[in-house]
């Protein structure tokens, strides 16, 4: 739940996860977090498109079997920085950091200056 708690709470709404045993405690974070839990459903990867894509990056520079033993935050960190950099034709050729960065501004905007309605009465 520590990587979901850096997100705004605005903008932690829901998540999909696979249907695996690191999901047992999924209720848990649910409560901790006040988000909702999605699961594709078994042997469906191609309903979680978006992320099997991004295992596959990440597998560029993690390959299966690798020893995650000697690899410190910063290297985690620099790996990260590089996928979330790097512009992708399904966002226009944005990066997914610009994507984001714009789409959690709008949500914190309307959070911050919510709109109101005043009630007349009589």
């Amino acid at each position: 739940s520590d990587i979901y708690s850096r997100i705004p709470a605005p903008a932690r709404i829901d998540r999909t996860w696979d249907n695996g045993t690191e999901s047992s405690c999924h209720l848990l974070v649910d409560e901790a977090l006040g988000m909702l839990t999605y699961y594709a459903d078994p042997y469906s990867s191609w309903q979680r498109g978006t992320n099997e894509n991004r295992n596959g990056r990440i597998r560029r520079y993690l390959p299966k079997g690798t020893s995650f033993d000697d690899l410190s935050d910063a290297d985690l960190q620099a790996i990260v920085d590089e996928i979330n950099d790097t512009p992708l034709k399904v966002l226009g050729w944005e990066t997914p950091n610009e994507v984001w960065y714009r789409e959690l501004g709008k949500v914190m905007s309307k959070t911050s200056h919510p709109e109101t309605s005043v009630a007349l009465t009589n």
